[in-house]
């Protein structure tokens, strides 16, 4: 048996959530605790009993953008998917391309809008190495306003195959969401409410913010035979140093660093690399796997993952193998809610 392999399971198809509970804090909580080996079973509103006065909750405040793209190729009239990865300041997007046939530069695609109508038209100019697109948009407007217009929900396929419904523009993105850029949710952050928030603050639970915006890559299996030869997918984050001074000073008081999702916890450990928790900007490929050495997290916040993927991975590496693929096991037995739109756990 390969390393990976262990990192498998079997999920009822029924508990894969695809739609989020009525009111955000009524999701189950999981609670683990390391010291203790022991489970318990709480709700998301509950937290303001669970957590310390002094504690840090980390929050990422990436904001998910409307990266989804439906078009027709114009030369065949084929069905064109699309999804928007980036932007450069000359004007050319990157984007991940999906049609029948064998698309050609030079080639264009009409975009359709939320309205169902033809909209603008995007310029196929290279394929590059990653099997992205390199397209022009045939219009000098921003890419977010463009997005605004003619984007759908990137939500992942195991939610209703990837097809969205308007309520999904508010239920697919964090209340604090603030800086955009992201195309999948931080989605332990889909738990929070601000009344949920205040309530945190008012006992004494500290709040920061880092930004780290998450990417299609997130989601894939590992697919390399083994751990150490996955290639790990890169995402752009930055700590800034008001950040870095509120967690510090939690620290030094004596509070718990409790990270918001996974994608926190990378950011904050690619901060504290060489030991000490630092400013950051830039790209992390950082991958958590057996044995790593957390430095700068004491806890964390998460849902539960699809099986062979980075996530898993990181989740069981914080939490203990044994304790968590234990914790996984009760949760399906209990009847969980599982993936984005599902329950969560809280890791002590």
């Amino acid at each position: 048996m390969c390393d990976l392999d262990r990192y498998e399971y079997v999920l009822p198809r029924h508990l894969i959530a695809q739609q989020p509970v009525t009111s955000r804090i009524d999701a189950r909580l999981m609670v683990i605790d390391r010291k203790q080996k022991s489970v318990d079973h709480r709700y998301i509103r509950d937290l303001p009993e669970i957590l310390r006065a002094g504690d840090c909750l980390v929050l990422n405040d990436t904001k998910v953008i409307p990266a989804r793209l439906l078009g027709y190729r114009t030369t065949t009239e084929g069905r064109w998917e699309g999804l928007f990865l980036e932007a450069s300041p000359d004007g050319v997007w990157r984007v991940l391309s999906h049609s029948r046939g064998k698309l050609s530069s030079g080639e264009s695609i009409k975009l359709i809008n939320a309205k169902g109508e033809e909209d603008l038209r995007l310029i196929l100019t290279v394929k590059d190495q990653n099997g992205s697109w390199i397209v022009r948009p045939d219009s000098n407007e921003e890419p977010l306003r463009i997005l605004e217009r003619v984007g759908r929900v990137p939500l992942p396929p195991y939610i209703r195959e990837g097809e969205m419904v308007e309520t999904d523009r508010e239920n697919y993105q964090t209340v604090y969401a603030k800086v955009p850029g992201a195309v999948a949710a931080p989605t332990a952050g889909l738990h929070f409410t601000e009344s949920l928030l205040r309530r945190l603050k008012e006992i004494g639970v500290i709040i920061a913010s880092l930004t780290l915006h998450v990417g299609l890559g997130t989601f894939r299996p590992i697919t390399a035979s083994s751990l150490a030869e996955h290639q790990m997918h890169s995402e752009w984050g930055k700590i800034d140093a008001d950040t870095l001074n509120i967690i510090q000073t939690c620290r030094h008081r004596g509070g718990r660093i409790i990270a918001v999702g996974t994608t926190s916890v990378r950011l904050l450990e690619t901060a504290a690399a060489d030991g000490t928790l630092k400013p950051f900007c830039g790209h992390t490929d950082l991958f958590i796997r057996p044995a790593y050495q957390f430095r700068a997290v004491d806890a964390m916040l998460t849902n539960f993952h699809l099986p062979k993927t980075t996530l898993l991975v990181l989740v069981r590496t914080f939490g203990g193998d044994a304790l968590i693929k234990h914790a996984y096991d009760e949760a399906i037995s209990e009847q969980y809610r599982f993936y984005s739109y599902g329950d969560a756990m809280l890791i002590l």
